[in-house]
């Protein structure tokens, strides 16, 4: 019981936060709009965006495997990748971040610092891919020359962080000797901050390297291709005559909702961010909830099947993974870079 409410401030907020909206969604829209607008969807682009999303997630286990500079089988990386995706939708503080590098360095002997840099690396080009998105969707939404010049700024700044990324991998030792000392007086930013800027230091060495972040620049823009237009098929379904920039609005909302604190799975908070930006601009709250209701839908039922696919065929649960993580939590240090 001790334990248990120690660990209320990491899940109690996210839990309050996803309750709260979920109560929100189901007054503003209301159930029956919702249902009507799943009985007038036109479910050929359905099953189209279903097909897509299986492209979509086989080219998300190349980028990540083109990542770990292919020192993994692609078998090994696709099913981890699922493995770690089935995490983060049932359990919390997004441990399936952990766990997919914990389970693919046992299965590919690699260090799991190694491992986890690469996944730090991901998601940071995922942020930048992310803000690319909305950003040049925002002007043709909004339509105003004022949005055009605040998303060529924000562009701007996005080009300005990737030119601090490249920096930083050239001078990492010493930009994590700069962190040390800086912190030096504050021991817990020091430790957790040293967490996550060590395996991100290391991961980002992949930018030092011409034809790696090549062939990983083609894989992650290739990815978001077909992500978008997955997306823009299920907008399709409810909403026949929408221009192709929903689904970018969408696409960039849905991310962004998706790092609020909630549920796992950002469950009730992908739901509003997405649902909201697409009422936004067809002032259709019903359809719109369906769209973010069926993409919710896709990725736990996908990723799902290959995950549970893989628990089972390596004899491993789901809280048998979790108290593994939280034991590696508990026990881990702020890792030196070399």
């Amino acid at each position: 019981m001790k334990n248990f409410w120690k660990s209320t401030s990491s899940w109690l907020p996210g839990l309050v936060i996803s309750l709260v909206v979920i109560v929100v969604i189901l007054k503003t829209v209301g159930l029956d709009r919702l249902v009507q607008a799943f009985q007038g969807a036109d479910y050929r682009y359905v099953l189209l965006a279903l097909a897509t999303s299986w492209v979509w997630l086989a080219l998300r286990g190349l980028v990540w495997r083109t990542l770990l500079r292919d020192k993994a089988s692609y078998k090994q990386v696709f099913f981890t990748l699922c493995e770690g995706y089935l995490l983060n939708n049932f359990l919390p503080l997004r441990l399936g971040e952990l766990g997919r590098a914990y389970l693919l360095g046992r299965k590919a002997d690699l260090p799991f610092m190694e491992v986890l840099s690469t996944i730090v690396v991901e998601r940071v080009m995922d942020v930048a891919f992310t803000v690319a998105v909305l950003l040049l969707a925002i002007p043709f939404v909004v339509g105003t020359a004022s949005a055009r010049k605040i998303a060529l700024v924000f562009g701007a700044l996005v080009v300005v962080g990737l030119a601090v990324l490249y920096v930083l991998a050239r001078n990492r030792v010493r930009a994590m000797g700069w962190f040390e000392r800086l912190t030096a007086h504050w021991p817990k930013l020091q430790k957790q901050g040293g967490r996550f800027l060590a395996p991100l230091f290391t991961g980002l060495a992949v930018l030092t390297d011409g034809w790696l972040f090549a062939r990983f620049l083609f894989w992650m823009t290739l990815n978001w291709v077909f992500a978008v237009a997955q997306f823009y098929l299920m907008v399709l379904a409810f909403f026949p005559h929408a221009p192709f920039v929903w689904s970018m609005w969408g696409l960039g909302a849905a991310a962004f909702g998706g790092a609020i604190p909630s549920l796992p799975g950002a469950l009730g908070t992908y739901e509003a961010a997405l649902g909201g930006a697409l009422a936004i601009v067809s002032n259709e709250p019903g359809p719109s909830l369906a769209v973010a209701v069926l993409a919710h839908f896709f990725n736990y039922v996908l990723t799902g099947l290959f995950g549970a696919y893989a628990f089972s065929t390596e004899g491993e649960t789901l809280m048998g993974i979790y108290r593994q993580l939280r034991r590696r939590q508990e026990e881990s240090q702020p890792p030196a870079v070399e």
